[in-house]
């Protein structure tokens, strides 16, 4: 019995299967986390729970544009969820993304490490 399979989708036996889109979209996501600014921006939300550009750009003593740029990166990685208030838009950690993310990250360090 065939299964449809996207072209994009490659198939080593029916238990494996690596979706192409998938990957770049992780890929995007841990590029988003492995930048010195933006780990930065993470663990600033991590202790203040919930702040605005402006708030960000003064604490890390950044321009605001370039805030604003690598809180875009951080909200199109889904790290970064945004609460409009006003004129205002506020950011905050998604942790569920997060911690989703870190169990990834040590899933494959670990299976890694049990290889070598």
């Amino acid at each position: 019995m065939e299964k449809n399979v996207s072209a994009n989708t490659l198939v080593i036996n029916e238990n494996i299967k690596l979706d192409y889109v998938a990957v770049k979209n992780a890929a995007m996501t841990l590029r988003a986390i492995n930048h010195k600014l933006r780990q930065q921006v993470v663990k600033l939300l991590e202790e203040n729970k919930r702040m605005n550009v402006t708030d960000i750009y003064v604490k890390l003593r950044l321009e605001q544009s370039v805030a604003s740029q690598h809180l875009a990166i951080l909200r199109r990685a889904n790290i970064v969820i945004t609460e409009r208030d006003g004129k205002f838009i506020h950011y905050a950690l998604n942790h569920e993304r997060i911690a989703a993310v870190a169990k990834f990250v040590n899933e494959l360090v670990h299976s890694e490490e049990e290889a070598n």
